[in-house]
């Protein structure tokens, strides 16, 4: 399109781009302030250190190591509910992650399914507290994406190659030789990649699956300084090696990380001919049975404790549910304000730099805002009045990056498509995003604003540092409920929050879909 049509866009982008380096760099610079130059690590902070880069390593191994055998045997296997599997392999993603906890909790605590079996048989039983419960809640997380990250690559190679393969008569060794392999060597990489920048950064898991000197991430550490000792000091240098840590890693990390297609995996099945032996099939039917119950299980456990302790839920619970909700719509509404404009500036500019002021929001930690801003506010308010707030600020730009990767390469395509009928028609400003733009990006407008409610109103992150018993959300309710060990009442609103997390995401991306315009 030509440059006069989108001079208000790049205006409006520009300044979206202006104003989340602000609020990041005045957080960072608020930090590196209190620190005072003193960036001395005591053996504690070393040992957070060290912890958190070695959880996130293991759980990215262990998320990978599974997934491969998992979309292995999907690529090359059709059965009934296939689609329905592999759809349910997106919902951990948008499960809220103290709700994800209870669950895994259910099925691995100490009186945990699995640990009743293992007392049954006169067995030791297992503790999920510390590194393997971290790690555990991390693979339960992110063994799905990956999953669909390498389901992409299966996909992607050519049908004509089977059919070659099938001609020649190769056995499966040799298959997985030629052509698996070699796309595994290029597809895990990224999702290492990814996981690993995930994980650096997975506040909630740490906080109640870890704690304890050998089980201290960064970011919980930064927690316990500001609640238990209010160290403002310490808080911060800790916020300093969270970004030089995350930021780090996700800088490194962009360029090995691959495009997530969100429909990856539901494309036309690929025959097979390789793959017909009773063994291979039932080897692939252990790998896709033991994924699928890996993740219903939990959620299977959430959903019946949760029916049974809602009676149990006290009713200024309920009131969080409102808080929540309504945190996460204006979550969502923040953040299409700051990714549509920022889309149509990436769109039409070439320029690198451009897209990765977008991504900030991986390289940012929240704790590390919220450290941050807590520090700002401190000297002239009560930062508790501030805490939402904040809370939806943070959310929006937590979930920036995704929405820009689902945004951008439609807003590419539609402003490549239609630049000829804008120029001859004139169209500009406001009249060319309603006529041309939105009516073509709803179902990504849709699915950003669902992915974006749904982590929202789960999120258990900066509100645990700004909060007091007045200003708390349904996570933060749930935690604490847990914490006081009401069981029951903390299933029940894990079953609220679950309800709250998926219903927003269908409603919205539904909303999407059903404006959405055929071309």
């Amino acid at each position: 399109m030509a440059e006069r049509a989108f001079q208000i866009s790049h205006r409006l982008g520009i300044s979206a781009a202006v104003f989340i380096a602000a609020l990041i760099l005045s957080a960072l610079v608020a930090v590196a302030m209190r620190a005072e130059g003193e960036f001395t690590m005591t053996p504690g902070d070393w040992a957070a250190l060290r912890f958190t880069i070695w959880q996130a390593i293991l759980s990215a191994f262990f998320s990978c190591l599974f997934a491969i055998p998992v979309a292995r045997a999907l690529a090359r296997r059709r059965f009934v509910g296939r689609s329905l599997l592999i759809t349910l392999l997106g919902a951990p993603f948008i499960l809220p992650v103290i709700v994800a906890v209870l669950g895994l909790l259910a099925i691995f605590g100490r009186s945990g399914l699995l640990n009743d079996a293992l007392r049954a048989f006169g067995f030791e039983t297992v503790s999920v507290y510390g590194l393997l419960g971290v790690v555990l809640a991390h693979v339960f997380f992110n063994l799905p994406l990956a999953t669909r990250l390498m389901l992409q690559g299966w996909q992607s190679v050519p049908a004509e190659r089977f059919r070659l393969i099938a001609q020649l008569g190769m056995p499966p060794r040799m298959v997985f030789r030629l052509i698996e392999w070699p796309l595994i060597l290029r597809i895990v990489p990224g999702a290492f990649a990814l996981v690993f920048v995930i994980c650096l950064t997975s506040f909630a898991v740490a906080l109640t699956l870890g704690g304890g000197p050998r089980a201290t991430t960064i970011e919980l550490a930064i927690y316990q300084a500001f609640r238990f000792d209010f160290d403002l000091g310490r808080a911060a240098v800790l916020s300093l090696l969270q970004i030089v840590v995350a930021g780090g890693a996700a800088v490194l990390a962009l360029w090995l990380i691959p495009q997530v297609s969100f429909g990856g995996g539901l494309d036309r099945m690929q025959a097979r001919w390789d793959v017909r032996g009773g063994l291979q099939r039932g080897i692939d039917a252990g790998f896709i049975g033991a994924a699928a119950l890996f993740l219903i299980l939990p959620l299977a456990a959430i959903t019946l404790s949760g029916l049974r302790g809602l009676g149990d839920v006290p009713l200024h619970v309920w009131g969080t549910a409102w808080t929540s909700l309504w945190v996460a719509l204006v979550s969502v509404l923040a953040l299409l304000v700051l990714a549509l404009p920022l889309a149509g500036w990436i769109a039409t500019t070439r320029r690198a730099s451009v897209e990765t002021v977008g991504l900030l929001g991986l390289a940012a930690s929240p704790l590390m805002i919220g450290t941050g801003w807590f520090i700002i506010i401190f000297p002239f308010a009560d930062p508790a009045d501030w805490a939402l707030g904040v809370t939806i600020v943070v959310n929006a730009l937590m979930a920036l990056p995704f929405a820009l990767r689902i945004l951008v390469p439609v807003m590419r395509e539609t402003v490549q498509s239609y630049s000829r009928l804008t120029q001859a028609l004139g169209l500009q400003g406001v009249r060319l995003w309603m006529w041309i733009l939105l009516p073509r990006l709803r179902p990504q407008i849709g699915f950003a604003a669902g992915l974006t409610g749904a982590l929202s109103v789960g999120d258990l992150g900066v509100i645990a540092l700004f909060a007091d018993p007045d200003r708390a959300t349904l996570p933060l309710q749930m935690y604490r409920l847990m914490g006081s060990y009401r069981s029951e009442a903390a299933a029940g609103a894990a079953l609220v929050l679950l309800v709250l997390a998926f219903g927003l995401f269908w409603i919205l991306d539904a909303w999407g879909r059903r404006h959405a315009i055929a071309e």
